[in-house]
Order: structure tokens, then sequence, then C-alpha cells
């Protein structure tokens, strides 16, 4: 490839880590839900969407992106206990498909919801003002922003991972994904652990969406591409894994940028090929287990 240098492939590298981090995040969210769960959360893309919304809505009322970056996980959280609460609850132990085309519905509710109160063209995407520009990174000036990205997805990853294995209800968690009659057994209100669980994958999906949103349009169809490429990630990492989640986040992101680079009418497919080749190769993903805490 002509003008191919390896201060271009780098930065292209890091542009695929940051667009990975989105990734990963969101899958993340998804993958606890199903590990706990075993919900396949076809709203998780919308809830995606509601925190971009949400985001620059908030960054609009309190000028502060900062205060919108707290906000807004606590908005889609909120959210994602009413949903689990009054909409999937009670259609545990119908099967699978229940609660899957329920949420699927949701996720259409949603998007009219946000088309209704926002409009069809949705909002203008910001970014903060002092992660405007670009910084030397040794090969390149890369975008501020899509530093912070990154770093603000490592602090994200570690604070799931800290709650998840090293609190009494991370052990919980845990513990029910293992087996949810040991844990009621012992007295834990497995419904409790549920609720939890729900809202926090959905705060993590709109977390996810106000830290994407200074680099995407922000509109009420944002959440459907995105959506497939969550599953698609969760696929390739093993369903209810998030270590796998995160690891297949990246290696997404990466070679979704890499194709762009090399040939540009392949990157939307390149993902999906990979997800084929995983799983022709290892059929239970990356990271194998089902239901696995990671």
């Amino acid at each position: 490839m002509t003008g191919l240098t390896f201060e271009l492939l780098c930065m292209q590298l890091l542009t695929g880590i940051a667009l990975g981090s989105i990734y990963a995040l969101l899958a993340l969210g998804l993958c606890l839900i199903f590990g706990m769960l075993n919900v396949v959360n076809f709203a998780h893309g919308a809830f995606f969407m509601v925190g971009a919304f949400m985001g620059v809505y908030f960054l609009g009322v309190t000028g502060n992106f900062w205060f919108s970056l707290i906000l807004t996980p606590i908005a889609t959280g909120a959210l994602g206990l009413l949903t689990e609460r009054f909409l999937v609850r009670p259609l545990y132990g119908r099967g699978i498909d229940y609660p899957l085309l329920l949420t699927f519905g949701l996720s259409y509710v949603l998007i009219e919801a946000m088309r209704v109160t926002f409009g069809i063209e949705g909002l203008p995407s910001i970014t903060p003002d002092e992660l405007k520009g670009t910084l030397d990174v040794g090969f390149g000036f890369f975008p501020k922003y899509r530093l912070f990205l990154i770093a603000a997805t490592a602090v994200i990853i570690f604070a799931v991972w800290f709650f998840i294995q090293k609190t009494r209800y991370g052990l919980i968690i845990k513990a029910g994904a293992a087996d949810q009659e040991i844990v009621k057994v012992l007295g834990v209100d497995i419904a409790k652990v549920w609720l939890m669980v729900f809202g926090l994958g959905c705060a993590i999906a709109g977390l996810s969406g106000i830290l994407a949103s200074p680099t995407r349009s922000v509109n009420p169809e944002m959440g459907i591409p995105i959506l497939a490429e969550s599953f698609v990630v969760t696929v390739v990492g093993g369903m209810g894994s998030p270590v796998g989640a995160v690891v297949a986040g990246l290696l997404v992101g990466v070679v979704y940028s890499l194709t762009s680079l090399f040939f540009p009418d392949l990157s939307e497919l390149s993902i999906f090929v990979l997800m084929a080749v995983v799983l022709l190769i290892r059929p239970q993903g990356l990271f194998g287990k089902a239901g696995a805490m990671g």
C-alpha cells in the first residue's frame, strides 16, 4: 500500500483501540445481564442511544461535561431498574424468547420516545473544551478525546472488575451466575440481585453512549447498528464472559480500523468475518464458558 508508514499503522491501531473501547463497554454490560439473568437484552443499543441523548441534554442543562458523565449512567441505570422490575421480571421462567421479544419491542419504544422528545435529526454532539485538539503521542498527533476515551474505559472496566471480584455484592453476583438455587438457599434475595445486575448493565450502556457521543452523530437510530456490533463482540468473546467482552471489543475495534486502512470497502464486513472465523475454530467464543463471570 503506497504511503503506509509505521507511524500511520500505529495511529490506526490506536484509533482501533479507541473504537474498541466503546464496543468493550457496551458488550460488558450486555454480557453481565446475559451471564446472570440469561436475558438477551435487545434494548441494549437503545439504552446506549438514550445515554448519548441524556449526556448531551445534561451537558446543555449543567454546562459541565463531568456532571453529565455522572448523571447519565444514573438516569439510564434507573431506567434499567424500572425495566427489569416491571417488564422483564414477570417473564422469568417462560423461556429465553419472551424477554428477547419484549426488549426488542422496548428498543423501538425508546427510539420513538427520543424522536418525539428531541426530534428526528437528534442533537449535535459536543466535545468538552478541555478535551479538544490533539496530543503528541510520539508517532503523531492523536485526538485528546479519543485518548480520554481509552483511559476512561480502562478505569470503568477496572471498577466493574473490582466490584465483581472484591466486594460482597460482586461475590453474590458470581455465585448467582454459577448456581442460583444455592444462593437462594443461603438466604439471598435473588430478585434484588437480578435487579441490581440489570440496572448495572443498562448504566454501563448509557455511560458508553455519552462517551461515544462526541465521536458520532447523536440520533434516535444510532443504537441499531452498534447493537449488532456489540452482539458480534459478545459472541466472539464468549457469551456471558466479561473478560471475553473486553478482549473481543478491543480486537473487533482494531480489526475494523485496520481493514478501513487497507480495504475500506470491506470494513463493515470484516467484523462479521472475524466472528465467523472464531466460531469455526472455537464455537463457544474466545473465553469459552457461557455464564462465566470472568
